[in-house]
């Protein structure tokens, strides 16, 4: 083969495109990268601010969540099943607004045990039996909180079937055969004793609180008043008595969730603001006063007996019982250096053996005040509440 004159001068033409090309494609990789990455940044950035974004969102929310306590507060009750029906609680969040009502008090967990909405909490997961009852709750504390309405979670403590029926090792036990315990309705109790269940409870209120609740509280925090109580094993060690057990619960709760700045309430007998004893269930009114934000007494006048403050029917007579029970209790209360506007007493707006409208509601309210004291909470199971009574002058 004939040797070209010109083929070494190619070869080394080629080899320098070929190193350009090269060259060429390492710098627009380069570009490219450098592209990417400013992108990549942006992306990152974008990411961030969004993040920042929502955090301030909700620290924004979380100061109408989180606001002080009224100085007087005026509430009622509002089930879990009508609280998950907008229909029914549309209906009293315009009473609410159009009256001197200024909080409500809705159920995280009832007297069934069961909690009213789902928890994104672990403890409580493990425990608890799940049912959806108010499936909106988020937006209706949102709604609520924008109205300027205070929220009260109302959770049940040792009343708890539910719970008994999951882990039967908390529950109280009879007597006689080992078995859980129940009450003359046929419902179980939880051994204030287990601490396990403290646990539970402020695992509760606290991702409660999270969710916008302002404030917890604390229901059936006693041991069993009725059924046969003298077939209950109370577990207690030699001198230890149930107001003993019940202190430290009161004290565990401060702890756990007042300390933290969750504030917390108590809804306790009625006849304790004017007894000297437990009366049977663990509550002494010294005992408890301390170490809550606000107590309520549950001076229903159908509640108390024959006899009781001098009456023969005392649910005759509203004024008189709402002013001598809660009366006492401001005494009680000054007499332990304690503010007496901590009590918060519930009142009735149903129908038990006499008929309850406008004059017996107002009557309640207007002992209440006369008694030195600002806040109430009112109870209808039914939830169907005498409005004209919480409008205009209570005389």
């Amino acid at each position: 083969m004939t040797k070209s004159y010109y083929t070494i001068p190619l070869l080394i033409i080629i080899s320098s495109m070929a190193l350009l090309v090269i060259v060429l494609n390492y710098d627009l990789q380069a570009d490219q990268n450098e592209i990417l990455s400013a992108s990549t940044s942006r992306t990152i950035y974008e990411g961030t601010r969004q993040v920042l974004e929502l955090k301030q969102q909700q620290q924004e929310d979380n100061n109408i969540k989180y606001r002080e306590m009224p100085d007087a507060i005026r509430a009622i009750y509002i089930s879990s099943w009508i609280a998950g029906t907008p229909s029914l609680r549309n209906n009293l969040i315009s009473f609410i607004e159009n009256s001197e009502i200024n909080s409500v008090i809705i159920d995280i967990k009832d007297s069934t045990g069961v909690i009213s909405f789902p928890l994104n909490e672990p403890l409580v997961n493990q425990y608890h039996s799940p049912s959806i009852r108010i499936r909106d709750i988020e937006a209706l504390l949102k709604e609520l909180h924008e109205k300027n309405i205070y929220v009260i979670g109302r959770l049940t403590a040792f009343q708890d079937p539910a719970l008994a029926k999951k882990h039967p090792e908390l529950a109280l036990k009879r007597i006689d055969n080992g078995e859980i315990w129940k009450d003359k309705k046929g419902l179980a109790f939880i051994n204030p004793k287990k601490e396990a269940a403290w646990e539970y409870l402020v695992a509760i209120a606290k991702e409660s609180y999270k969710m916008g609740f302002n404030e917890i509280n604390f229901d059936y925090i006693r041991y069993p008043s009725d059924g046969n109580i003298s077939n209950i094993n109370y577990d207690l060690d030699d001198g230890e008595k149930r107001s003993d057990i019940m202190k430290k619960f009161y004290q565990y709760l401060d702890k756990n969730l007042r300390e933290q700045n969750i504030p917390i309430s108590a809804d306790v007998f009625g006849l304790t603001t004017t007894a000297q004893d437990d009366l049977g269930i663990g509550q002494i009114f010294e005992d408890i006063l301390p170490y809550f934000d606000a107590v309520a007494p549950m001076v229903y006048p159908s509640h108390y007996s024959s006899g009781f403050f001098g009456f023969n029917n005392p649910e005759a007579h509203p004024y008189e019982v709402v002013y001598t029970a809660m009366n006492s209790g401001y005494t009680r209360a000054v007499s332990m250096g304690e503010d007496p506007q901590k009590l918060r007493p519930w009142i009735q707006d149903f129908s038990l053996g006499l008929p309850y409208g406008q004059k017996e509601v107002k009557d309640q309210i207007r002992a209440i005040y006369d008694s030195g004291l600002d806040s109430y909470m009112v109870w209808d199971p039914k939830n169907k509440y005498t409005k004209e009574a919480y409008t205009g002058n209570i005389d």
